[in-house]
């Protein structure tokens, strides 16, 4: 079974389908797809069915990434299954560890800029009601805390395969 993350943000069509792209494009590079499964979801389900929003896809796809993507909602059941919940701001974070229903699964629960050593704030901020240069922003932001997060997965992928 291969090890499992996904990353959450609020209505899941900004910041956790840009970090869902950005990782799983990292993931294959390292040749670790056969081995990690990389998804997202926001914690409410408004724009449950949608896309990501244009401007995501836009900056995804000026940087080479893929961009398919339809939003979906966690579920607290979800965490059965998962290795690794990211979240993408404090506030999804306490929401995450709320809804997890073990000590186990909060401590599956971690801050995608805690992977970044260079962070100051460990919250990407929502880009959805600024300009294009916030979503620009948070692909650096994204991409800044992806190499922290392989190299924690890579460890731990090793460490299941021991």
């Amino acid at each position: 079974m291969p090890f499992s993350v996904c990353f959450v943000c609020t209505g899941n069509i900004c910041r956790s389908p840009m970090a869902e792209s950005v990782f799983r494009a990292r993931v294959e590079e390292a040749g670790l797809g056969d081995l990690v499964a990389v998804d997202s979801a926001g914690t409410d389900g408004w724009h449950e069915g949608d896309g990501a929003d244009p401007r995501t896809v836009s900056v995804l796809r000026a940087a080479d990434y893929e961009s398919d993507h339809v939003a979906r909602q966690f579920h607290a059941d979800w965490f059965a299954r998962l290795d690794l919940v990211i979240a993408l701001d404090a506030g999804h974070l306490r929401a995450l560890r709320r809804l997890a229903p073990s000590a186990a699964d909060t401590d599956k629960v971690r801050l995608l800029r805690s992977y970044d050593p260079a962070a100051d704030d460990l919250d990407v901020p929502d880009p959805y009601y600024g300009d294009f240069e916030g979503f620009e922003e948070c692909l650096r932001m994204v991409e800044a805390a992806s190499e922290g997060l392989l190299d924690a997965v890579r460890e731990a992928v090793e460490r299941r395969a021991a």
